[in-house]
Protein backbone atom coordinates (compact mmCIF):
# COMPACT_ATOMS: atom_id res chain seq x y z
CA UNK A 1 0.00 0.00 0.00
CA UNK A 2 1.46 3.33 -1.11
CA UNK A 3 0.29 6.29 0.96
CA UNK A 4 0.71 9.68 -0.70
CA UNK A 5 -1.27 12.06 1.55
CA UNK A 6 -0.46 12.49 5.25
CA UNK A 7 -1.50 14.73 8.15
CA UNK A 8 0.88 17.63 8.74
CA UNK A 9 3.25 17.76 11.70
CA UNK A 10 0.92 20.32 13.31
CA UNK A 11 -1.89 17.73 13.34
CA UNK A 12 0.38 14.99 14.70
CA UNK A 13 1.78 17.38 17.32
CA UNK A 14 -1.74 18.25 18.48
CA UNK A 15 -2.57 14.53 18.56
CA UNK A 16 0.51 13.75 20.65
CA UNK A 17 -0.26 16.61 23.04
CA UNK A 18 -3.93 15.69 23.39
CA UNK A 19 -5.10 18.98 21.87
CA UNK A 20 -6.88 17.49 18.85
CA UNK A 21 -10.68 17.19 19.01
CA UNK A 22 -12.07 13.66 19.34
CA UNK A 23 -13.12 13.21 15.71
CA UNK A 24 -9.91 14.39 14.02
CA UNK A 25 -7.89 12.58 16.70
CA UNK A 26 -9.52 9.28 15.76
CA UNK A 27 -8.85 9.82 12.06
CA UNK A 28 -5.23 10.84 12.63
CA UNK A 29 -4.62 7.82 14.88
CA UNK A 30 -6.21 5.46 12.33
CA UNK A 31 -3.91 6.96 9.71
CA UNK A 32 -0.86 6.42 11.93
CA UNK A 33 -1.84 2.76 12.40
CA UNK A 34 -1.92 2.39 8.61
CA UNK A 35 1.18 4.51 7.88
CA UNK A 36 4.60 3.53 9.34
CA UNK A 37 6.03 6.92 8.33
CA UNK A 38 3.49 8.88 10.39
CA UNK A 39 3.67 6.40 13.28
CA UNK A 40 7.41 7.13 13.48
CA UNK A 41 6.81 10.90 13.33
CA UNK A 42 4.21 10.62 16.08
CA UNK A 43 6.63 8.67 18.30
CA UNK A 44 9.32 11.31 17.72
CA UNK A 45 6.93 14.13 18.65
CA UNK A 46 5.82 12.33 21.79
CA UNK A 47 9.44 11.68 22.75
CA UNK A 48 10.27 15.36 22.25
CA UNK A 49 7.29 16.30 24.39
CA UNK A 50 8.50 13.96 27.11
CA UNK A 51 11.95 15.60 27.11
CA UNK A 52 10.37 19.06 27.41
CA UNK A 53 8.16 17.88 30.25
CA UNK A 54 11.10 16.43 32.17
CA UNK A 55 13.05 19.68 31.78
CA UNK A 56 10.16 21.87 32.97
CA UNK A 57 10.23 23.19 36.55
CA UNK A 58 7.89 21.39 38.99
CA UNK A 59 4.41 22.84 39.37
CA UNK A 60 2.11 22.48 42.38
CA UNK A 61 -0.85 20.12 41.85
CA UNK A 62 -4.46 21.11 42.26
CA UNK A 63 -6.26 19.70 45.26
CA UNK A 64 -8.53 17.62 43.01
CA UNK A 65 -5.72 16.43 40.70
CA UNK A 66 -6.02 12.74 41.65
CA UNK A 67 -9.80 12.70 41.17
CA UNK A 68 -9.45 14.36 37.74
CA UNK A 69 -6.84 11.79 36.66
CA UNK A 70 -9.11 8.92 37.70
CA UNK A 71 -12.00 10.45 35.73
CA UNK A 72 -9.87 10.59 32.59
CA UNK A 73 -8.73 6.99 33.05
CA UNK A 74 -12.33 5.84 33.41
CA UNK A 75 -13.65 7.78 30.39
CA UNK A 76 -12.00 7.35 26.93
CA UNK A 77 -10.90 10.67 25.49
CA UNK A 78 -9.15 11.98 22.41
CA UNK A 79 -5.75 11.56 24.10
CA UNK A 80 -6.26 7.80 24.10
CA UNK A 81 -6.32 7.77 20.32
CA UNK A 82 -2.72 8.96 20.19
CA UNK A 83 -1.54 5.99 22.22
CA UNK A 84 -3.69 3.68 20.12
CA UNK A 85 -1.74 4.83 17.07
CA UNK A 86 1.64 3.68 18.31
CA UNK A 87 1.65 -0.14 17.86
CA UNK A 88 2.94 -1.41 14.50
CA UNK A 89 0.38 -1.16 11.69
CA UNK A 90 -1.99 -4.11 11.63
CA UNK A 91 -5.29 -5.01 10.07
CA UNK A 92 -7.97 -7.56 10.73
CA UNK A 93 -10.25 -9.11 8.18
CA UNK A 94 -13.94 -8.82 8.81
CA UNK A 95 -16.31 -11.55 7.63
CA UNK A 96 -19.19 -10.68 5.36
CA UNK A 97 -22.02 -9.34 7.50
CA UNK A 98 -25.46 -7.83 7.21
CA UNK A 99 -26.41 -4.88 9.38
CA UNK A 100 -24.18 -4.53 12.42
CA UNK A 101 -22.41 -7.44 14.12
CA UNK A 102 -21.66 -7.73 17.83
CA UNK A 103 -18.31 -6.13 17.03
CA UNK A 104 -20.12 -2.91 16.12
CA UNK A 105 -19.02 -2.98 12.47
CA UNK A 106 -21.36 -2.39 9.55
CA UNK A 107 -21.10 -4.96 6.75
CA UNK A 108 -17.75 -4.71 5.00
CA UNK A 109 -16.44 -5.72 1.55
CA UNK A 110 -15.41 -9.36 1.66
CA UNK A 111 -11.64 -9.68 2.04
CA UNK A 112 -11.13 -5.97 2.71
CA UNK A 113 -9.06 -5.12 5.80
CA UNK A 114 -10.75 -3.62 8.83
CA UNK A 115 -8.35 -1.01 10.30
CA UNK A 116 -6.99 -2.00 13.69
CA UNK A 117 -7.29 1.66 14.69
CA UNK A 118 -11.09 1.25 14.71
CA UNK A 119 -11.11 -1.77 17.01
CA UNK A 120 -13.30 -0.91 19.98
CA UNK A 121 -15.40 1.56 17.97
CA UNK A 122 -19.11 0.95 17.41
CA UNK A 123 -20.89 2.00 14.23
CA UNK A 124 -24.54 2.06 13.26
CA UNK A 125 -25.87 0.18 10.22
CA UNK A 126 -25.40 1.53 6.71
CA UNK A 127 -28.09 4.05 5.80
CA UNK A 128 -29.07 5.17 2.31
CA UNK A 129 -28.26 8.75 1.30
CA UNK A 130 -28.54 8.59 -2.49
CA UNK A 131 -28.15 5.95 -5.22
CA UNK A 132 -24.82 4.20 -4.68
CA UNK A 133 -24.11 6.13 -1.49
CA UNK A 134 -24.49 5.03 2.16
CA UNK A 135 -23.26 6.23 5.53
CA UNK A 136 -22.76 4.74 9.01
CA UNK A 137 -22.60 6.88 12.15
CA UNK A 138 -19.85 6.27 14.71
CA UNK A 139 -21.70 5.60 17.97
CA UNK A 140 -18.75 5.23 20.37
CA UNK A 141 -16.26 6.08 21.78
CA UNK A 142 -15.85 9.82 20.84
CA UNK A 143 -18.12 12.25 22.62
CA UNK A 144 -21.58 12.82 21.21
CA UNK A 145 -20.59 16.18 19.71
CA UNK A 146 -18.07 14.54 17.39
CA UNK A 147 -19.53 14.28 13.87
CA UNK A 148 -17.76 11.10 12.74
CA UNK A 149 -19.05 8.56 10.25
CA UNK A 150 -18.16 6.05 7.54
CA UNK A 151 -19.06 7.03 3.99
CA UNK A 152 -19.41 4.30 1.35
CA UNK A 153 -19.75 5.30 -2.32
CA UNK A 154 -20.05 2.91 -5.26
CA UNK A 155 -17.81 2.76 -8.36
CA UNK A 156 -18.21 5.74 -10.66
CA UNK A 157 -20.42 7.57 -8.15
CA UNK A 158 -19.51 10.93 -6.68
CA UNK A 159 -20.20 13.09 -3.69
CA UNK A 160 -21.92 16.30 -4.89
CA UNK A 161 -19.67 19.27 -5.55
CA UNK A 162 -19.09 21.26 -2.36
CA UNK A 163 -16.87 23.44 -0.21
CA UNK A 164 -16.73 23.60 3.60
CA UNK A 165 -18.00 25.68 6.47
CA UNK A 166 -15.28 24.26 8.71
CA UNK A 167 -12.82 21.41 8.14
CA UNK A 168 -13.69 18.10 6.48
CA UNK A 169 -11.26 15.40 7.69
CA UNK A 170 -11.08 12.25 5.54
CA UNK A 171 -9.19 8.98 5.99
CA UNK A 172 -9.47 6.51 3.10
CA UNK A 173 -9.95 2.92 4.28
CA UNK A 174 -10.82 1.09 1.05
CA UNK A 175 -10.99 2.02 -2.63
CA UNK A 176 -10.00 5.26 -4.33
CA UNK A 177 -11.41 8.63 -5.31
CA UNK A 178 -10.26 11.67 -7.25
CA UNK A 179 -11.57 15.05 -6.12
CA UNK A 180 -10.45 17.09 -9.13
CA UNK A 181 -7.23 18.03 -7.35
CA UNK A 182 -5.55 14.73 -6.44
CA UNK A 183 -6.04 10.95 -6.27
CA UNK A 184 -6.63 9.47 -2.82
CA UNK A 185 -6.24 5.75 -2.11
CA UNK A 186 -6.14 3.38 0.89
CA UNK A 187 -4.34 4.99 3.83
CA UNK A 188 -4.47 8.53 2.46
CA UNK A 189 -5.48 11.40 4.75
CA UNK A 190 -7.02 14.74 3.79
CA UNK A 191 -8.14 17.88 5.63
CA UNK A 192 -10.13 20.28 3.43
CA UNK A 193 -11.32 23.71 4.57
CA UNK A 194 -13.33 26.51 3.01
CA UNK A 195 -10.57 27.26 0.52
CA UNK A 196 -11.15 23.89 -1.18
CA UNK A 197 -14.01 23.35 -3.64
CA UNK A 198 -14.12 19.78 -4.90
CA UNK A 199 -16.21 16.80 -6.02
CA UNK A 200 -14.83 13.39 -4.99
CA UNK A 201 -15.47 10.76 -7.71
CA UNK A 202 -14.86 7.07 -6.98
CA UNK A 203 -12.28 5.44 -9.25
CA UNK A 204 -11.97 1.79 -10.29
CA UNK A 205 -14.39 -1.07 -9.71
CA UNK A 206 -14.52 -1.14 -5.88
CA UNK A 207 -16.63 0.83 -3.45
CA UNK A 208 -14.72 3.63 -1.76
CA UNK A 209 -15.08 3.66 2.03
CA UNK A 210 -13.78 6.62 4.02
CA UNK A 211 -13.80 7.55 7.68
CA UNK A 212 -14.79 11.20 7.91
CA UNK A 213 -15.08 13.86 10.60
CA UNK A 214 -16.81 17.14 9.82
CA UNK A 215 -16.27 20.38 11.72
CA UNK A 216 -19.16 22.60 10.69
CA UNK A 217 -21.16 21.73 7.59
CA UNK A 218 -20.38 20.89 3.99
CA UNK A 219 -21.61 23.60 1.61
CA UNK A 220 -23.11 21.71 -1.33
CA UNK A 221 -23.71 23.52 -4.60
CA UNK A 222 -27.13 22.03 -5.36
CA UNK A 223 -30.37 22.37 -3.40
CA UNK A 224 -31.14 18.62 -3.34
CA UNK A 225 -27.61 17.86 -2.13
CA UNK A 226 -27.98 20.46 0.64
CA UNK A 227 -31.27 18.91 1.75
CA UNK A 228 -29.80 15.38 1.76
CA UNK A 229 -26.72 16.60 3.61
CA UNK A 230 -28.80 18.25 6.30
CA UNK A 231 -30.58 14.97 7.01
CA UNK A 232 -27.31 13.21 7.91
CA UNK A 233 -25.54 16.13 9.58
CA UNK A 234 -23.35 17.13 6.65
Amino acid sequence: MTISHHPGDDVLLDLAAGRLAAGPALLASVHARMCPQCAARLRALEAAGGVLLESSPPQPLRADAFARVMERIAAPAAQGFAQAALPPPAVRRAPAETGVAESGRPDWPEGAPWPAGLDGCRFGPWKWIAPGMRWSRLLAPPEAAANVFLLRIGPGRSLPSHTHGGVEWTQVLHGRFHDGHALFGPGDFDAADGSIHHQPVVQGTDDCICLAAVDGRLRFDGLLARLAGSLVGL
